[in-house]
């Protein structure tokens, strides 16, 4: 970020000055003590466990020169007004009774916008989507940094305090602002497209995560395209023509639309995609040329991510052989999203334990099956989370296409919602199960929604001598 003093920081966000000067000089945000430097200001943020004005002290000790606060602290501060419609979030609501938390977020949502809008020749791009979000953002940063000084998310920090946090590590230098859009219902996009305005903005695709909150498939689609409509006339929406719910949303922005996808319409496009072992290659095809890549992500469904950080990476000035070449390049980068590891025993275990949604627990069998194509394979699930009334058949769903696509064995754990499984109550038991019937060769998947936390299980399949406990 510019450097920006604690009075200019209260008058960005319509605080006030409390206990401090006003001249210090902030260089950079941050919401953990334990990340703090000199010239960090400290957000405070209160949590179920613990209230991040505590911490004000903490945050000062270790170089803050002020805190952003909801209340009164113990330490230079710049206190952020109240949000007098925060009620009409119910999710605020509900974890922030008194309001600080709203206030502080509010406030950071402006500081995010003033930061960004000083900067030279930045960029914004925006990307949404039930699913791919942070993979498609991961590839944006890869073809995006060699035209220039790119800053993206680590790992998905796409809400009300992740996306101003991302803004905020944008400086002087920065020409590429990659941003994830989430949301947990209507308006939230919008909300955060507004504090932080993208020039470009990507949608993925319309699914079922989230289905319970949102409650249906329409009202997910109404959302997402909340990011397009934000975009500013010459601006440019990068939608994926093989989604129709993705592709109507054109009518919806005054940006140019680009279009993505295998359809032959599709601006930008893959021809002759092929799998091997789990990994995609195609050529992609543009209006400036075309130019083979090779994937090294795991899955074909990342073809469709590489094809909207493509489009993004040719209106930013990049060629299809440049792009093509960064995008063949690009590695994994976060974590346990199709994590692939051989073990020495051969046994390869592939980790997508962060989050599951219908469509990307397809997408990941799928990749199991071509990974596993002549070999013994095994299909670790736990529960899919925020489906709403239609959990149990969704979940039976997916058990019908792993058993479809000749997965050998699918193991529930803690989800008898997947029917003719191998049920186990828990991670311990799993183990165990894994641990006596293993053989060498075998692939595996592990994927579940984030609250299961198969993560667990995951790490200790790739470490065996980790399940030697689980005997």
């Amino acid at each position: 970020m510019l450097p920006i003093t604690l009075t200019e920081v209260a008058a960005v966000t319509g605080g006030r000055l409390h206990r401090a000067g006003g001249d210090e000089v902030v260089t950079a945000v941050e919401f953990d003590t334990r990340t703090l430097a000199a010239g960090g200001l400290f957000v405070a943020l209160p949590g179920e466990r613990v209230d991040g004005h505590d911490y004000a002290g903490a945050a000062l000790a270790a170089g803050a020169v002020g805190v952003l606060a909801g209340r009164e602290v113990d330490a230079p501060a710049v206190i952020a007004p109240p949000v007098p419609d925060r009620a009409t979030d119910g999710y605020l609501a509900a974890t922030d009774p008194d309001g600080h938390g709203a206030a502080v977020l509010a406030a950071l949502a402006r500081l995010a916008g003033a930061s960004v809008a000083a900067l030279p020749g930045c960029t914004v791009v925006g990307v949404t989507g039930s699913s791919g979000k942070t993979s498609t953002k991961d590839l944006l940063a890869a073809v995006l940094a060699p035209l220039g000084e790119t800053v993206a998310p680590p790992g998905s920090f796409n809400n009300e305090l992740g996306l101003p946090w991302t803004a905020l590590r944008a400086g002087a230098g920065t020409r590429h602002l990659v941003l994830e859009f989430s949301a947990r219902g209507a308006g939230h996009i919008a909300a955060l497209a507004a504090a932080v305005p993208p020039r470009i903005g990507v949608v993925l695709n319309v699914g079922s995560a989230h289905l319970g909150e949102f409650g249906s498939p329409a009202a997910i689609a109404q959302a997402k395209g909340e990011l397009v409509e934000a975009l500013p006339a010459d601006g440019v929406a990068v939608l994926n023509a093989d989604d129709p719910a993705v592709a109507a949303m054109g009518i919806r922005t005054a940006a140019r639309v680009v279009l993505t996808g295998r359809h032959p319409n599709a601006h930008v496009r893959a021809e002759d995609v092929h799998v091997d072992a789990g990994r995609a290659r195609f050529t992609l095809v543009a209006p400036g040329g075309s130019a083979p890549v090779a994937l090294r992500l795991v899955g074909e469904h990342h073809v469709a991510n590489a094809l909207s950080a493509a489009a993004v990476a040719l209106e930013l000035g990049g060629t299809p052989e440049g792009v093509a070449h960064a995008l063949t390049l690009a590695e994994p980068a976060s974590r346990w999203r199709m994590e692939l590891t051989e073990r020495p025993d051969g046994v390869t275990v592939v980790n997508d334990a962060y989050n599951a949604n219908p469509e990307s627990m397809r997408a990941a069998l799928s990749a199991l099956a071509s990974i596993g194509a002549g070999r013994r394979t095994w299909a670790v699930l736990g529960r899919i989370g925020e489906l709403g009334e239609g959990s149990d058949e969704a979940h039976a769903q997916v058990a019908a296409v792993a058993r479809e696509l000749g997965v050998d064995e699918i193991v529930a754990v803690g989800a008898p919602e997947y029917g003719a499984a191998r049920e186990v109550p828990d991670v311990d038991t799993a183990l165990a199960l894994l641990h006596a019937e293993l053989r060498p060769g075998d692939a595996v998947l592990v994927k579940a929604s984030r609250a299961a936390g198969l993560e667990r299980l995951a790490a200790a399949l790739v470490d065996p001598s980790r399940l030697e406990g689980a005997r």
